[in-house]
């Protein structure tokens, strides 16, 4: 019988703001997670819709194609609980956390998404992109194992290449001999930036490029934690006066749940029998301003922590918007943006399955300002048709400062 696979939302109690692998055992710690700035204070509109649109042209991208495949794993120590405290880097733009690679095992900073299934980290012989990143030396592990397989990879934000290998993987006490990991030589310019390594998928392995076991999958199917759960809550500095590019990002916790960051009950929402790719459940409702939007039945929405907008269908967007006094598709260069009026109180609430509603801070759906009191809000156009992706991208805008989020497995 397979497991039941779900997905939880839960409020938090206060925003923070300033192979065949095989599993470890031990007791539990939080990964700390870290981020970087959105907008530094003197950016300019020039800037802002430069950096808008590559982040609308990310997220097409990252979703236009994906590939599939039989996976392979490694084996994993079972340990109980963990928890990786994470980094916010540039104001909410990506989120990493720490992992341990090798034997003597060598840390490294590696951004965590949920919307990607393949684990890599640049290598010390990188040639293209790795600038001063620390990097790993294959060649200084008596565990590692060359597959003598290519890898490549591709994100909205740009790609990687190079070959795959396994070696020992640790992460908030957790480790996992055999992973199947990324060694690659070449990077897309600005891809990583220090002191950020590699990139670490928390999807599904039906989506693995390399055809491998995800870190966190290993974990959870060989029951190395005490629950089948795992959980991120996520800071907020963008729009942060005096924010630095890093700062204290939350945590990403793994076999257990943290009842000190979230109030009342954990709603939880089934995946869909045959939909564990990425981690996506129905959009059943969306209210504006109090008004109710209807989603269809079948409508399926990504949870994706590896990306800063909320992205749906231009129809959808288009109907939320018109709900929004004053708004109106921003101008040339904002392709795929509306804007508003900055102090009009945006009130926008996404419902999933037949749990609650739940709202996106005023604060988060304000994206940027472009002057003469013009905002640019978060949701964004993404039409992906002829695709196999899902309708609705859900990113950090709605994941970060109010609510705790868990996946969870049951049987």
């Amino acid at each position: 019988m397979l497991p039941s696979i779900l997905f939880a939302l839960a409020a938090a109690t206060t925003p923070l703001v300033s192979g065949s692998p095989t599993p470890t055992r031990s007791s539990g710690t939080s990964i700390r997670l870290n981020g970087r700035s959105l907008f530094p204070d003197d950016a300019t509109d020039d800037d802002i819709k430069t950096k808008l649109a590559s982040l609308g042209g990310n997220l097409r991208d990252k979703y236009s194609a994906y590939g599939s495949g039989d996976s392979t794993s490694g084996s994993a120590e079972r340990r109980g609980i963990g928890e990786n405290k994470l980094i916010n880097q540039n104001a909410d733009t990506s989120y990493f956390g720490t992992i341990a690679v090798g034997t003597p095992a060598t840390s490294f900073n590696v951004i965590l998404d949920t919307g990607s299934a393949d684990l890599w980290v640049a290598s010390k012989n990188c040639i293209t992109g790795c600038g001063n990143v620390p990097t790993f030396d294959s060649s200084a592990s008596s565990t590692f194992k060359n597959l003598s397989t290519p890898f490549t990879i591709k994100y909205g934000s740009g790609g990687a290449a190079g070959s795959l290998g396994t070696d020992s993987v640790q992460m908030a006490g957790f480790g996992v001999a055999g992973q199947t990991l990324g060694v690659v030589t070449q990077v897309t310019q600005k891809l990583l930036q220090n002191p950020v390594s590699g990139l670490m998928g928390l999807a599904f392995s039906t989506l693995s490029t390399s055809r491998s076991m995800p870190f966190w999958q290993t974990l959870a199917s060989t029951n190395a934690w005490n629950e089948p759960l795992m959980a991120f809550h996520l800071t907020r500095f963008s729009g942060v006066s005096g924010a630095s590019k890093l700062e204290v990002g939350g945590s990403f916790d793994m076999g257990f749940t943290n009842t000190s960051l979230y109030s009342g009950d954990i709603s939880f929402v089934d995946i869909p029998n045959g939909s564990e790719s990425f981690w996506q459940i129905p959009l059943t409702q969306i209210s504006v301003q109090g008004n109710n939007l209807t989603a269809a039945s079948t409508i399926l929405a990504v949870i994706d922590t590896g990306t800063t907008l909320v992205g749906g269908p231009a129809q959808s967007i288009a109907a939320i918007y018109s709900n929004i006094p004053g708004a109106q598709q921003a101008g040339a260069g904002y392709e795929g943006y509306w804007q508003y009026p900055c102090d009009t109180q945006v009130d926008v609430a996404f419902k999933f399955g037949d749990g609650p509603s739940w709202p996106i801070d005023p604060a988060d759906f304000q994206l940027a300002t472009i002057g003469g009191g013009i905002c640019i809000g978060a949701l964004f156009e993404l039409d992906l048709s002829g695709s196999s992706s899902p309708d609705w991208i859900i990113g950090d805008t709605f994941l970060v400062r109010t609510r705790c989020v868990d996946i969870e497995f049951k049987d």
